[in-house]
C-alpha cells in the first residue's frame, strides 16, 4: 500500500527517506485533494493487464514509454537525477507507473510543505499539471517506470518559480476550491 508523510527539512542525501519527527503521515485522501490520483495495479501483467487498459482508456493515456532509471542504464544518469530532483512542474499532467524497483516522488502541499510519497512495483500515479514536485530514486538506486500522456509527450519541466504559467493559475484555483 502507498505510503505518504511531510518531509523533514535535512539536506542530506535525497534517496534517504526524510520523515519529519514526530511522524506525520499522510493520507490518500490528503493527496486526492491535491490532485494526485493513484492505482495500484499488477506490475507482472502489464502488458496485457485490463485494468490497465481501462484507465489508459477512461483517461486518454494514449502515449506510453519505459525507461529504466539506473547507473547502467540511463544515459548521462547522474545530469538526469539531479534534473528529476530539482523542483519544478509541466504544463500537463504527469503519470508514472512503476513496473519495478522503486523511489519517491515529492509534492507541495497548498501550504508549500513537502510531501514524500514513496512508489514500488506495482504504484501508478498522476500527478496535476501546475503542481510543484521532483523525483528521486531511493537507496537501491534503480526503477523501472512506464511514463503515460494525453496525445504526444511533453517533457518540458519549469523550474520554480513558474507561477506565471496558466496550469499554475488553474492549479491553485483547483486548490483554493479543494480547500
Amino acid at each position: 500500500m502507498l505510503q505518504a508523510w511531510y518531509m523533514d527539512e535535512s539536506a542530506a542525501d535525497p534517496r534517504l527517506p526524510h520523515r519529519a519527527e514526530p511522524s506525520r503521515p499522510v493520507s490518500l485522501e490528503q493527496l486526492r485533494r491535491l490532485g494526485v490520483l493513484y492505482w495500484k495495479l499488477d506490475a507482472d501483467k502489464y502488458e496485457n493487464d485490463p485494468e490497465l487498459e481501462k484507465i489508459r482508456k477512461e483517461r486518454n493515456y494514449s502515449w506510453m514509454d519505459i525507461i529504466t532509471i539506473s547507473k547502467d542504464k540511463l544515459p548521462n544518469y547522474e545530469e538526469k537525477i539531479k534534473m528529476f530532483y530539482e523542483e519544478h512542474l509541466h504544463l500537463d499532467d504527469e503519470i508514472r507507473y512503476i513496473l519495478d524497483g522503486s523511489g519517491y516522488f515529492d509534492v507541495r502541499d497548498e501550504e508549500d510543505r513537502w510531501i514524500r510519497i514513496s512508489m514500488g512495483k506495482g504504484d501508478m500515479i498522476t500527478l496535476p499539471a501546475g503542481i510543484y514536485h521532483r523525483y528521486t530514486l531511493d537507496e537501491k538506486n534503480f526503477t523501472k517506470v512506464m511514463r503515460l500522456f494525453v496525445g504526444d509527450p511533453v517533457w518540458t519541466a519549469y523550474n520554480r518559480p513558474a507561477d506565471h504559467f496558466a496550469a499554475r493559475e488553474q492549479y491553485l484555483a483547483f486548490l483554493a476550491q479543494t480547500a
